[in-house]
C-alpha cells in the first residue's frame, strides 16, 4: 500500500463509501494519483431483512411476504460511524488534509422519511410497520404495480417508456412507491419524502437533501424532451394508475437536483464527530455505485461498457447517441458523465446465485474436500469445473433466481436448469450457473449493438473479478477482450474521484478519472475455438431464454401459486396464536 507520510504536506485526500447490498466500505484516496492508502468495510448488522422483521426490532417477529428485501437504515449510518474512521486509521492520512468525502449506493433502494429526513421505522410505533423500512433494490414485491405502470403508460402512449427500454422494473421508484401508497396508506400520508437512499446518506452527512440527477433519471423517470424542462410522469398519469395517487411525484418526489460530481454541501458538525473528519469539508451529491464505477475504471468514452459484478451486475456505459434499447434500464442524457447518453442494464442475480448454490445445493463431501485442500467451496468447485471441457457438464440454466431486469424486466421470472441426470454432479451445475451468466450479459449486449449502440471493451468491477474462471468464460462468451478495474474498491474509488472534484480539485469527472483512475488493459482476450462451442450452448440458452421469457407463463404460474400457499401458511400460524 502506498505510503501516506511521505510529502503529506503538500497532498490532499478525498474518501470514497460504497454502499452494497451486505455492507459499506470506504477508502482514503490520494487526489494527486488515485492511490488508495486506507481501506476498511463494515457488515451491516442486520443484512437484509426478507423473512421478518425481528423481535428487537418491531417488538415481535413479524413475517414477510415473498420477494420482499427490507434494509435498516441505522446500518447505514454505522458505515459513517465505523469504517470511515478506520479506513482513515489505516491510512496515516492527518485528516485534516482530508477535503471532500461521497459516497455511493446500490439503487433503486428507498427510505420513507419525515421532512427532517427522519426514517419512519424509527418513528415511536411504526417499528412494526414493514413499509417503515428501507426497500432494498431487490425488493420484487411490487412487480403487479410495475405491470400495471407499464400497461398504462403503452395505453397512453407515454413518451418515457421508450427511454427504459418499454419496461419499469419493480425495483424502481414509482413501482414501489405505488406499493406503498396501495398497502399501507396510513403509512404512506405519513411519508413526506420517498428517498434514494443515495440521496439519504448525503442528507445525513451534510444536512441537506439534494436529489441527485442519476437515480431521478434512471430509477425515477426524469427526462427531456425536445429541450423542454425535465419531468417526471404526469399528474394525469399517476391519478389514473390509482385514485389519490396523482400528487406522488409533487408530495412526495420532486425536489431540488444535483448533478455528477457538484457538492451537495459541507459535512456538519455530527458527521464531522461520526467519521473523523473536518467538519465544514465538501460532501458530493450522491450517485449510484455502477455509474460512479465508470470514472474509476477511466471508461468515461462511448463503447466502453463497465459490468459491476457482485451480488447483481450493472452494466453501464455511455454513447454519443440515443437510441430506445429494448429491455434497457433506462438512458438519461449526462447519466454517467456529462456530454454523453447514459445508457444502464442489469442482471438481477449473479453472484447471490453462486452463493445460494454453494449454500444449498453442494454435498457435505465437497465442503470436506475444500477445508482438506485448504480452498473455499467456491474456490474448490471453480478449480473442478476449470478442469471441463466446454459443453461436458451437458447443461444449460437460466440465470434468473432473482428475476430477470436485462432484457426482460420480469422479476416473476425463476431459474433454471436443463439436462440433469443420475450423473450430474456439483461442479456441474455451478459451471453452468456461470455459464448462464455470462449467457445473460451476451443478450444484453447484442441488444444494445442491435439497436445501434456500439459496445468495444467489456470492462469488470467488483469482487467477481477475482474469479479468473469466470472472467475468462465471459470473454469466450462475448467474443469481447476484458479489462478489470485495478482496484478491490472500485465505486469507492468512483466516490473518491466525484469527491475530489466537488472539492474543486479537478474541473470535471473525465479529468479527475485520467489522473485517479486505475483499470488493467485486456487481461482475458477470446479465444475463438471456446467462443465457437459457447455459440452451440448460448443457442440452447437463446432457445430457453425465449420460452420461458416470452412465450409461456409457468414461471409467472409457480410465483403465484407460491404466493398463495405462504399467505395460507401465514394466516393459519396467526391464527393459531
Amino acid at each position: 500500500m502506498p505510503d501516506a507520510s511521505t510529502g503529506q504536506a503538500d497532498e490532499h485526500y478525498v474518501v470514497g463509501v460504497d454502499y452494497g447490498t451486505l455492507s459499506g466500505r470506504a477508502v482514503v484516496v490520494r487526489v494527486s494519483d488515485g492511490a488508495e492508502l486506507g481501506t476498511a468495510v463494515h457488515a451491516y448488522p442486520h443484512a437484509v431483512l426478507e423473512r421478518s422483521l425481528p423481535a428487537h426490532l418491531a417488538g415481535s417477529e413479524r413475517r414477510l411476504p415473498p420477494e420482499w428485501a427490507l434494509q435498516v437504515p441505522e446500518d447505514y449510518r454505522e458505515v459513517l460511524k465505523v469504517a470511515v474512521p478506520a479506513a482513515l486509521a489505516a491510512s496515516g492520512v492527518d485528516p485534516d488534509r482530508v477535503i471532500g468525502i461521497a459516497t455511493d449506493f446500490t439503487a433503486c433502494t428507498m427510505v420513507p422519511t419525515l421532512g427532517d429526513g427522519t426514517p419512519l421505522n424509527e418513528v415511536d410505533g411504526l417499528q412494526d410497520r414493514p413499509h417503515a423500512y428501507v426497500k432494498l433494490w431487490k425488493h420484487h414485491a411490487a412487480q403487479g404495480q410495475a405491470d400495471r405502470i407499464n400497461q398504462l403508460a403503452r395505453d397512453r402512449g407515454e413518451p418515457w417508456l421508450p427511454r427504459y427500454g418499454g419496461l419499469i422494473s419493480s425495483e424502481w421508484e414509482f413501482a414501489k412507491g405505488l406499493q406503498l401508497f396501495e398497502e399501507d396508506r396510513e403509512l404512506y400520508d405519513r411519508m413526506e419524502h420517498w428517498v434514494e437512499a443515495a440521496d439519504w446518506i448525503v442528507w445525513q452527512l451534510c444536512g441537506d437533501y439534494v436529489r441527485n440527477a442519476c437515480t431521478a433519471g434512471y430509477k425515477g423517470q426524469l427526462q427531456t424532451f425536445d429541450g423542454q424542462d425535465a419531468a417526471y410522469p404526469s399528474t394525469a398519469f399517476l391519478g389514473e394508475l390509482a385514485d389519490g395517487f396523482e400528487a406522488f411525484v409533487a408530495d412526495k418526489v420532486e425536489h431540488p437536483i444535483g448533478q455528477l460530481g457538484e457538492r451537495a454541501g459541507t459535512l456538519t458538525a455530527e458527521a464531522a464527530g461520526w467519521t473523523g473528519l473536518p467538519e465544514g469539508i465538501a460532501v458530493a451529491v450522491g450517485n449510484v455505485d455502477a455509474h460512479v464505477s465508470a470514472p474509476a475504471a477511466q471508461a468515461v468514452g462511448a463503447g466502453q461498457m463497465v459490468a459491476i459484478m457482485g451480488t447483481s451486475t450493472c452494466h453501464v456505459m455511455s454513447a454519443e447517441v440515443l437510441r430506445e434499447v429494448p429491455g434497457m434500464c433506462g438512458v438519461v442524457d449526462g447519466g454517467i458523465v456529462e456530454g454523453l447518453w447514459g445508457y444502464e442494464a442489469g442482471q438481477s442475480g449473479v453472484g447471490d446465485i453462486f452463493g445460494w448454490f454453494v449454500d444449498h445445493g453442494v454435498p457435505a463431501s465437497y465442503t470436506e474436500a475444500a477445508a482438506a485442500a485448504g480452498e473455499s467451496v467456491h474456490e474448490h468447485l471453480t478449480r473442478l469445473a476449470g478442469e471441463q471441457e466446454i459443453g461436458e457438464h451437458g447443461l444449460v440454466a437460466l440465470d434468473w433466481h432473482s428475476g430477470n431486469r436485462s432484457v426482460l424486466v420480469d422479476h416473476e421470472l425463476s431459474g433454471l436448469v436443463v439436462g440433469q441426470t443420475l450423473a450430474t454432479r456439483a461442479e456441474d451445475v455451478y459451471r453452468a450457473l456461470l455459464e448462464a451468466t455470462a449467457f445473460g450479459t451476451r443478450v444484453i449486449v447484442e441488444t444494445f449493438r442491435d439497436s445501434g449502440v456500439p459496445v468495444e471493451e467489456f470492462i469488470v468491477a467488483g469482487g467477481l473479478q477475482k474469479n479468473a474462471l469466470l472472467m475468462q468464460i465471459y470473454a469466450d462468451v462475448t467474443r469481447l477482450p476484458l479489462s478489470v478495474i485495478d482496484s478491490d474498491q472500485g465505486p469507492a474509488l468512483g466516490s473518491a474521484i466525484h469527491a475530489a472534484v466537488a472539492a474543486g480539485a479537478y474541473d470535471d469527472v473525465p479529468a479527475a478519472a485520467k489522473q485517479m483512475g486505475k483499470v488493467r488493459r485486456h487481461v482475458f482476450v477470446p479465444d475463438e475455438a471456446r467462443a465457437a462451442a459457447y455459440d452451440e450452448l448460448f443457442e440452447q440458452y437463446v432457445a430457453l431464454h425465449d420460452h420461458f421469457g416470452r412465450a409461456t407463463t409457468t414461471m409467472r404460474r409457480l410465483k403465484a401459486i407460491r404466493r398463495d400457499a405462504v399467505a395460507r401458511r401465514v394466516a393459519a400460524t396467526e391464527g393459531s396464536r
